[in-house]
């Protein structure tokens, strides 16, 4: 479904993304895992369009998306739940979930969707018309994620779900997910606690300073020495 080829993105002098190639595959769950700063955030936002690649290529169910403004990359099926969440904190949590469709017109399909991410988040359908900056961290995450759903993408990217909630809110948080990997949304999901990612991707890819270390099925990352000593807090 989507494939990177090499590619080489900059901030300014500063080479982020050194050679990257990597794929996924329609249907999976595929986590990228590595420390602050090493390029998870970087390589999102290239796929989603905020950044262009210098060099290398990323093509979306066989077209090549690198280069396209974001709006046209999330009409192609594309939706990114940005990093810290970025609700539009003075519009209602259902104000939010309209803007996620803004680039829809049927309006019948908007409406049952509506109807899922309320079924999803049962916690939204309660605050629907609460303003969303008053909201707690899970439920702005939640929102977040509805938001994204509203575009009806097909390819989900998460960057850091979990950062700053309670264990228990995590817990939900990536059951949930799950829910959406299997209504039949692939999910390229950035996280750095290392262990729920691993819980529920089919395959990881392991990022260091920009470049990919280390890749293969959850299992295979859950048993290497290397990802336990770095990434799972492991003897």
């Amino acid at each position: 479904m989507l494939q990177i080829n090499d590619i080489h993105v900059y901030y300014g002098n500063i080479h982020a993304i050194k050679g990257i190639s990597l794929e996924i595959n329609q249907g999976e769950i595929v986590t990228l895992i590595g420390a602050n700063g090493a390029g998870k955030s970087t390589l999102l936002k290239t796929i989603s369009g905020l950044l262009k690649p210098k060099n290398g290529d990323i093509l979306f169910e066989g077209q090549s998306v690198a280069g396209n403004v974001a709006q046209a990359i999330v009409k192609k099926g594309i939706s990114q739940v940005p990093e810290g969440r970025r609700v539009f904190s003075n519009m209602s949590v259902e104000e939010n979930l309209e803007l996620g469709a803004y680039i829809r017109k049927d309006k019948q399909g908007i409406r049952e969707d509506f109807d899922k991410v309320y079924q999803l988040f049962p916690r939204l359908h309660e605050r629907r018309k609460q303003q969303a900056g008053t909201m707690s961290g899970g439920e702005q995450q939640m929102l977040a994620m509805g938001r994204a759903l509203m575009a009806r993408p097909r390819l989900l990217l998460l960057d850091e779900p979990s950062m700053g909630l309670a264990p228990l809110l995590v817990k939900t948080i990536f059951r949930i997910i799950k829910e959406i990997n299997q209504s039949g949304t692939t999910i390229l999901l950035v996280e750095q606690n290392a262990n729920m990612a691993l819980s529920i991707a089919d395959r990881a890819y392991v990022i260091e300073t920009g470049k990919i270390v280390l890749s293969g099925t959850s299992d295979e990352l859950n048993q290497s020495e290397q990802i336990q000593m770095a990434y799972l807090g492991g003897h």
